[in-house]
């Protein structure tokens, strides 16, 4: 098993609070939010109403009426703004503020996060090994345990992770089922919310996309948005790209669903295997 590493994220979120923030936030987020209790967390999409994305968010219920809706850095203000739109005659204030959380990938990630001593453990977005995420609304960060990582290895991580991000792969074109992540993003059974009618669309013909995000592994450093070949035919771009010692040369990229994982591409004259993502926590 790998052992355990920590990273510090610095994250944006949009404070939701006021007697009817729960049911608000249900007829917004694709997750259950009224099934979380407090100190409970979910990953949810926050869609447009056509169904494409307008973030990728964690909710997590930090009081009876309070919830922290926590997203990639510098993409706080879009949430918010977002959150506030819909709100009509609502009981229910947003508000954005600037929060921490601390990654703790390997072995024991979920036992270091119990006991860091700061924060609220929350549900971790990871693939191929034990991870637990600490998120710090306010107060100091205490130090976290293991060897920490720096930019480029939390990114080389990420990516082998099969984790997406706002701005690379995750826009307003996004389809959410393209990601791999419905199954830990969307309850089925909660109701409506915005954008709804695409998801659930899509699961009732089986899931099918046009493409699938991937992640490759060429044999020599790529660049984001390198182009991506299969049999003479254009099949993508690289989303984002990394390359450190730990990981060797590794990509993510959306890759048409005709690509096989397994198959070899060009990738900007590079050749690439690319690589079926497995299910989050496993």
């Amino acid at each position: 098993m790998a052992e355990l590493r920590s990273h510090r994220l610095d994250r944006d979120a949009a404070v939701v609070s006021g007697p009817e923030a729960a049911a608000y936030l249900q007829g917004q987020l694709s997750q259950d939010v009224a099934g979380l209790g407090v100190g409970g967390s979910a990953w949810s999409w926050l869609l447009a109403p056509a169904g494409k994305v307008d973030a990728l968010v964690r909710v997590t219920r930090t009081g009876p009426d309070t919830f922290v809706v926590d997203t990639d850095g510098g993409w706080g203000e879009a949430v918010v703004n977002r959150l506030t739109r819909f709100k009509l005659r609502t009981k229910a204030d947003i508000a954005g503020t600037g929060v921490t959380v601390v990654a703790l990938r390997g072995a024991g990630a979920a036992t270091a996060a119990a006991s860091l001593g700061a924060g609220t453990p929350v549900r971790a977005l990871w693939r191929g090994e034990e991870a637990a995420d600490v998120l710090v609304v306010e107060g100091d960060v205490p130090p976290a345990p293991g060897p920490a990582l720096d930019g480029d290895g939390w990114e080389a991580a990420r990516i082998v992770a099969g984790v997406p991000v706002m701005g690379a792969e995750l826009s307003e074109r996004t389809i959410p089922a393209e990601t791999g992540l419905i199954d830990v993003t969307v309850s089925f059974t909660k109701g409506c919310y915005t954008g709804q009618e695409l998801v659930a669309r899509i699961d009732s013909r089986g899931g099918h996309v046009p493409r699938h995000l991937r992640l490759l592994r060429p044999a020599s450093p790529v660049a984001a948005g390198a182009e991506i070949a299969a049999g003479g035919k254009g099949a993508g771009a690289v989303t984002s790209a990394a390359d450190t010692p730990g990981t060797g040369p590794v990509a993510l990229a959306y890759v048409g669903r005709a690509v096989t994982p397994g198959e070899h591409v060009d990738v900007g004259g590079v050749d690439a295997e690319v690589v079926l993502l497995g299910p989050i926590g496993g």
